[in-house]
């Protein structure tokens, strides 16, 4: 794996490479530090080694802080390294999400889990890395793992109009009239404690297998247009911690904020 430690919209894996961007650039900070490291540790244990591309002085301090032994930094209230939200300017930490559409939903309220992509689909992570949906050429091992993003972060519904459309989505399909996913909220600073969590590096966490939602959610934020169809899969155990909001006249962004300020009040 190739790591481009520079000024980028976002941080992200995409064929083979790892873009990691930085917030003030180029100064790299400790907790950038962290997830580069993150990244090498969980690529070096997959059988896939690692080479940085950065300027010198990022390096040495890459070189120096992994020279020392740390405790594991928390993020703090706002990481400012991705520029692709228009609203919040950056990713607020306090929760993380991973969001499916509708028919998934359903059949993750069915089993009262999050599965892996492997589980869910029962294939081997193999067949899924050769599908035509693996547009980033994503690895194996990224299949036994569901992923999650920050929980103010659009990318869950964006995915949903991508496998909706077949393609990526155009901008103007993500304004007023864009096909919402169903978002399943945890806490980070719980979640972390998961058994089988895995820091690697590009998103907030992963988790191996599965995630039992009575144990482990804290809030399923569901457009307010699905409720019919998604209340009689509901169990008296997380009936409680759903909760259904209108996203009419919102575009991605707008409803992403729009959630995560509900939370946050709530």
């Amino acid at each position: 794996m190739l790591i481009k430690i520079g000024k980028y919209s976002c941080s992200e894996v995409w064929d083979g490479v790892f873009y990691k961007t930085l917030s003030d650039y180029p100064k790299i900070s400790d907790w950038e530090i962290q997830s580069v490291l993150d990244f090498i540790r969980y690529e070096e244990k997959n059988g896939r080694t690692c080479q940085i591309e950065a300027p010198d002085s990022i390096l040495g301090s890459i070189e120096k802080y992994r020279n020392h032994d740390h405790q594991r930094i928390a993020p703090t209230n706002l990481i400012q390294e991705c520029t692709a939200c228009p609203i919040d300017k950056g990713c607020k930490t306090d929760l993380v999400c991973h969001t499916s559409p509708l028919e998934n939903a359903l059949q993750i309220l069915d089993c009262g889990s999050l599965l892996s992509p492997v589980k869910t689909r029962n294939m081997t992570a193999a067949e899924l890395q050769k599908e035509a949906r693996n547009a980033a050429n994503d690895p194996a091992d990224y299949f036994d793992c569901i992923m999650f993003s920050w929980g103010n972060c659009q990318a869950g519904d964006r995915l949903v109009m991508e496998r909706k459309l077949g393609r990526f989505p155009e901008e103007k399909e993500l304004g007023p009239g864009f096909t919402p996913g169903v978002r399943f909220f945890f806490r980070y600073d719980e979640l972390i404690k998961h058994p089988d969590v895995i820091f690697d590096g590009v998103l907030p966490l992963r988790i191996r297998n599965k995630v039992i939602l009575k144990d482990w959610v804290h809030a399923i934020i569901v457009p307010v247009v699905y409720r019919n169809k998604l209340e009689p899969h509901l169990s008296e155990e997380l009936r409680n911690k759903v909760h259904y909001l209108d996203h009419e006249g919102m575009n991605i962004w707008e409803w992403s904020h729009f959630i995560y300020s509900y939370l946050q009040e709530s």
